[in-house]
């Protein structure tokens, strides 16, 4: 089978899937991130394109609910009932939503404290793991 790269990354797809994944994981119930943001703290500041492309594919051990769009809101998308589910979810952690968007100053993960470069998440452990 043919993998997969990217243009802006010679990569394989699931390299950078890979880390958009463990990074989502490590935000913490009751916040979210944004798309570019996300991006941002891979290394990539022009990519939240491609962290959405991720999120469309990730598995569904992974907090997807917690990814919002710049300005806080949930991201339209052709199946409704997503964006229907994403509301509930994020209601259910404790985070409001009024008029389809989310209080950014409020909510607003502050990140793990560094960038992660995409060639620093080799493995899990490599993000900011302290055991």
């Amino acid at each position: 089978m043919r993998q997969v790269t990217r243009a802006w990354d010679r990569r394989p797809a699931g390299a950078f899937d890979g880390a958009v994944y463990r990074l989502v994981r490590r935000i913490p119930r009751g916040k979210v991130a944004t798309y570019g943001q996300l991006a941002t703290l891979l290394g990539y500041p022009r990519a939240a394109r491609a962290v959405g492309g991720a999120m469309q594919r990730c598995p569904h051990d992974i907090p997807w609910q917690r990814v919002v769009n710049a300005r806080g809101g949930i991201s339209l998308r052709a199946n409704v009932s997503g964006m229907i589910t994403q509301r509930i979810l994020l209601e259910q952690e404790g985070i409001p939503v009024r008029r389809g968007r989310v209080r950014l100053g409020r909510h607003r993960w502050d990140g793990p404290g560094e960038v992660i470069r995409l060639e620093n998440v080799s493995s899990q452990r490599t993000i900011g793991d302290t055991t």
